[in-house]
This record gives C-alpha cells, structure tokens and sequence, in this order.
C-alpha cells in the first residue's frame, strides 16, 4: 500500500508546472498578417509599378458602357428563303411547318438542315401560319430569327484595348440596304477590324438579309448599335480614335492617309447622299477614294472594303 501511495505521489510531483512565455504576444502579433502578398501588389517591385502604369492608361479612357440594345424578332417565309437562310446559317431557333404538308426537296432539306442544327421543328395548321406572317405567301414553311443582341459601341473599342490592338471600326451613316450591312460585315471580318456600328434608327439592322450576305460572318464580328451615331463618334474620340469620314469631296485621298495604322474609325455613308451633316462634321478627317474610272460613288460595301484593305496592308 505505501508503495502504491510513494507512485501516486511520484507521479503527481513530476507534472509540469508554469511555463515562462509570451503569454499569447507573439501569436497574437502573427495574427491578420496573412500571405506575402503578390509582386504586383508591393510597393516598388517593378511589376508594381508596370501594373500602376497600366490602370494610368486605362484610366484615361472612358469605362466602357457593355451591352447594348436588342433588336427585333424576325420571320422567314417561304420555302426558297427558308432554305437559303438555314444553307447560310442565319441563326433561326425554330422552324414551324405546316401540318400535312406536300412535301418536296426544299421542304425535306429545311427538315433536315432544322435536326441538323438542333432547332425547335412546331407543326401548324395553315390557319395558324397565315395568321402569324400576315397573310404572306408561306408556303408551309416559317422559320424564326430571335431578337440580334446588338454591343454596345464602346464595347467594340473595348475589346481592342483589352486585346492590345488599335481599333479598327467601320460606322454607317444612313445605310438602309440590310445587303451592304452584311456585305461590310464581312469585309470587317476578312480584313482584322473589331466590329460594325449603325444607328438606331433610319438604318439598316441585322436581319436575315443582313446575316445571309455576310456569308456566315456576323457570328464572330460584332454590330453596335448607336442611339446617337453624332455623340458615339464624339466618344470614340475622347478615347484617342480618328474618326475618318469617307466623302468624294474629301481633302485627303486614300493613299496619303496616315492615321489608318493606328486607332481609328472609318465612317461610310450612304451611296448618293453620303455623309450627313452632322456626321460630317464630327469627323477629324474627310478621305475620297481616287476612281480612275469616273465612277461618281461605290456603295457602301465595296467602299469599306477599299478601305479596309488598306488598312490592313498598313497594319501588317
């Protein structure tokens, strides 16, 4: 038994007894300190101050406004142009075909194209379909184009920026033939620039047509869409771009332009009128294209084209 008791004893007398410490200083001095915090966050690295001289940049440039407005949804009718808008992939959702249809090779492709491409296939009555195109001439096929979800203008400008590219936008003032929207929209593709922007109102939009004679290219090429094309291009402007106007009266001809390797927007107006007034005069330079030919005006399309061209050549 007092060998039991001297062990209990033995035990207890060797616990340990108060420690001298910090008293919990230094670990609450460790606490909030966290991770090393990256180069480009520490005053006087050198990624430091390249980061401090890129926000200096940006900041000079107005904070671009994303999204812009959106467009219309669209019909198309008929049995040829149902066709022709699914062969040149204009973005329809949903083909609507007539119940107990005569059938033929233009209907069997429309079916087939609309499975292809994972679209919506509705039957209808007839009764239906005249109801929804108005009365036209449908032919039993009606194909659905979804509303187009126009940029904003300063999005295109943007995204230049963002890439480390000078813009290169084309503007159409007064251009009501949806043919010469897409036909620019694919000369904008072809040749590196960053996108098309038109006017809100007295203008041609991205409709089937539009989409049809881009040839499949308004799917990577951006369209703005301007309330105001006057104030768009007043800031593009205050951005650092030239906005070039294209007028047969022009001061400058194409070949001795020397803004076009740089940030720049090319305005194109309509074929006959041109530029309107205020556009006109919103532009820092009025270019002509030399015609050797004679040729008073080229339409929209083909003069952007030209225009492209050579700023492409410049760039490259």
């Amino acid at each position: 038994m007092a060998g039991n008791s001297q062990r209990r004893n033995r035990r207890t007398s060797n616990k340990k007894g108060a420690q001298v410490g910090s008293g919990g200083k230094r670990r609450r001095g460790l606490e909030g300190k966290g991770p090393t915090p990256p180069a480009s966050a520490r005053k006087g690295h050198v990624k430091n101050r390249v980061a401090n001289a890129k926000a200096k940049q940006a900041a000079k440039r107005p904070a671009p406004r994303r999204g812009g407005a959106k467009g219309t949804a669209e019909l198309v009718v008929g049995r040829n142009p149902v066709v022709e808008a699914l062969r040149e992939g204009v973005p329809a959702t949903t083909l609507y075909v007539q119940q107990f249809i005569d059938s033929d090779e233009r209907v069997r492709e429309a079916l087939q194209l609309a499975a292809d491409r994972g679209m919506n296939l509705l039957e209808a009555p007839r009764p239906e379909l005249d109801r929804m195109t108005n009365g036209l001439n449908h032919q039993g096929l009606v194909a659905q184009i979804p509303p187009y979800d126009y940029a904003h203008p300063e999005d295109l400008a943007a995204a230049a920026f963002d890439a480390g590219e000078d813009p290169l936008i084309v503007a159409l003032d007064g251009v009501t033939d949806p043919r010469n929207l897409g036909a620019v929209v694919r000369s904008v593709s072809a040749f590196g620039g960053h996108g098309v922007v038109v006017p809100e109102r007295r203008a041609a939009g991205m409709t089937a047509g539009a989409w049809k004679t881009s040839a499949g290219t308004a799917a990577r090429t951006p369209v703005a869409r301007a309330t105001n094309l006057t104030r768009a291009l007043e800031s593009y402007q205050k951005a650092g771009l030239t906005v070039v106007g294209l007028a047969a009266d022009g001061d400058t001809e194409l070949q001795d332009l020397e803004v076009l390797d740089g940030p720049v927007v090319i305005v194109v107006g309509s074929e006959g009128k041109g530029l309107s007034r205020l556009v006109g005069e919103t532009c820092d330079l009025r270019v002509r294209i030399p015609m050797p030919g004679g040729a008073e005006s080229l339409n929209a399309g083909v003069a952007a084209g030209v225009v492209l061209w050579e700023a492409a050549r410049r760039r490259a």
